[in-house]
């Protein structure tokens, strides 16, 4: 590694460290938003179960989400957004 880029990634550090530490303020920040799996569900007018299985999770799953002791993740959480958005396109998409 070049010296300057060693520079440069310690003093990145450093500030990581000082924002960690609360001695500085993040230059940004950014925040998740989960879709509530239970509104997209109700949008669909399906129960757990319908839901569970048009989206291929179990049933327990989406209980866990729709109380909140889980967070849906990666390509669930985009379908969810999707599902959000656009829930008849979901619907004509996935129940065929």
């Amino acid at each position: 590694m070049k010296a300057e880029l060693f520079q440069q990634l310690a003093a990145s550090l450093k500030e990581g460290g000082a924002i960690l530490r609360g001695k500085k303020k993040p230059a940004r920040k950014t925040t998740l938003q989960w879709p509530d799996a239970k509104t997209v569900r109700e949008k669909l007018g399906l129960s757990q179960v319908q839901f569970a299985a048009l989206i291929g999770i179990s049933p327990r799953t989406l209980q866990n989400w729709e109380q909140g002791h889980r967070r849906p993740e990666g390509t669930a959480r985009a379908l969810l957004r999707v599902a959000e958005s656009h829930p008849q396109a979901v619907l004509e998409a996935l129940h065929r």
